[in-house]
């Protein structure tokens, strides 16, 4: 089945038209994906494969609870998809590829403009916890630009979510994991997110890490921002390590349980290059946040830095959020 849209006019390159009913800004149309029959399509790779190649209107594909077994990838050429179940708690997507990284994931957004809504991601590998031995195995890979994550959770134990290329916002997400489990070289603001640490997984007395960042030049735009978010869980865990040679990671008015490692970062690979990483905290609070004990190469930023980097500004100077379907 392809929907094909008839008599619309496009006025402009690159469009993400809406249409208004009374005051409200709607997709254009609505694809239901319903795994017992009630719907368009059972599978959700089914309902995006039906979108037109180069499509330039918002389309909305709306996901029925459940557990979908299946892989979904949203391909370059069809942007403005909206991906919206009916809770974090009741639409699931799993899968459990491991081993190679870039094949892995359970989820892939390639294209510019998606949008998801209210469901989660798992590579189930080693989520829930068993006794298959640890491998990277990710949840979801997000390498479009201007993409939207609202009430998504995202579940594994290495490399959960890799956060690839792009400008991103994720509010109220849950990401969970042990090791590296927010990884990527994404432009990316974690709003009011709940980072869940299972650390307990690991070997005992072995430190899990939540990112991994890959910024490679000190002019790169990249980096990864948590603002008034929640760390916790169980076992212990870095804040992050090193994943490129600019890696930059900060954590602002956060609540830190007492999982985080005194000392706070790891320099993992880059030992003799620690003046290039930007690992910084400002304002936290919890058990988790006394500084005292930090690494010493811990970044200082000025308040004009943590401003711009704490507010939307720091993905989004061209308003491209004020233009998604929230």
């Amino acid at each position: 089945m392809i929907f094909v849209l008839v008599g619309l006019r496009v006025e402009e390159a690159n469009a993400q038209f809406l249409r208004k009913v009374g005051r409200k800004q709607l997709p254009y149309w609505s694809i239901l994906v319903d795994q017992s029959g009630h719907g368009n399509f059972t599978t959700i790779q089914s309902a995006i494969d039906s979108v037109p190649s180069q499509n330039m209107y918002w389309v909305s594909i709306k996901v029925k609870a459940g557990t979908y077994r299946e892989k979904v990838k949203i391909p370059y050429d069809k942007p403005y998809i909206i991906l919206k179940g009916e809770g974090k708690r009741r639409t699931f997507v799993e899968w459990d590829d491991h081993y190679n990284t870039s094949q892995s994931p359970t989820f892939v957004a390639m294209a510019d403009n998606v949008v998801v809504k209210s469901m989660s991601f798992r590579n189930s590998y080693n989520n829930p916890i068993n006794s298959k031995g640890i491998k990277p195995a990710v949840a979801a890979m997000v390498s479009g630009d201007k993409s939207y994550f609202f009430r998504v959770g995202f579940f594994g134990l290495q490399d959960t979510l890799w956060d690839d290329t792009g400008r991103h916002y994720y509010k109220l997400c849950t990401i969970q994991g042990a090791i590296d489990f927010i990884f990527g070289a994404g432009q990316s603001l974690f709003e009011r997110c709940s980072i869940s640490v299972i650390g307990g997984a690991l070997d005992p007395g072995l430190p899990g890490f939540i990112t991994a960042q890959g910024r490679t030049h000190s002019e790169d735009e990249n980096g990864f921002v948590f603002i008034h978010s929640h760390v916790f869980g169980n076992g212990t865990t870095y804040l992050g390590r090193p994943w490129r040679s600019h890696a930059r990671v900060l954590f602002y008015k956060t609540n830190f349980t007492n999982v985080v490692q005194p000392a706070g970062w790891d320099a993992w690979k880059f030992h003799s290059n620690k003046g290039g990483i930007t690992f910084a905290e400002y304002g936290n609070f919890g058990p988790g946040s006394d500084t005292s004990q930090r690494v010493s190469w811990t970044k200082k930023l000025d308040l004009e830095t943590i401003e711009n980097m704490t507010s939307t500004k720091f993905i989004d100077t061209d308003g491209w959020l004020q233009k998604q379907p929230f």
